[in-house]
């Protein structure tokens, strides 16, 4: 097996994996849409958006609990995004013992 073949393969999926990774747009919500928050692949916060009506003066905790109920929908929204744009991805490397 040609190593430098298999490394360019490999630099290769890291690139498209970046590029999937940047691109991505996922918004996740919370409180019926009170609280919306918009990851990249990677996870990093893109956009926040908090209702007015998110905003209680007498129990912040609320606002705090839409705004970790949101983010955790979103990179669970993440997550599967990912996992299915880039599952095929080593599928042509016919490496043996990895099943792909």
């Amino acid at each position: 097996m040609d190593m430098r073949f298999l490394m360019k393969q490999a630099q290769q999926m890291q690139a498209k994996l970046a590029e999937t990774q940047s691109n991505l747009r996922i918004e996740g919500t919370s409180g019926g849409e009170l609280v919306k928050v918009t990851l990249n692949g990677s996870k990093e916060l893109m956009g926040l958006s908090i209702g007015k009506d998110a905003m209680d003066p007498e129990d912040p905790s609320m606002l705090e609990d839409l705004l970790m109920a949101a983010f955790r929908d979103a990179a669970t929204k993440v997550d599967e995004a990912m996992k299915k744009q880039m599952g095929g991805l080593g599928a042509g490397l016919n490496l043996p013992g990895l099943g792909l």
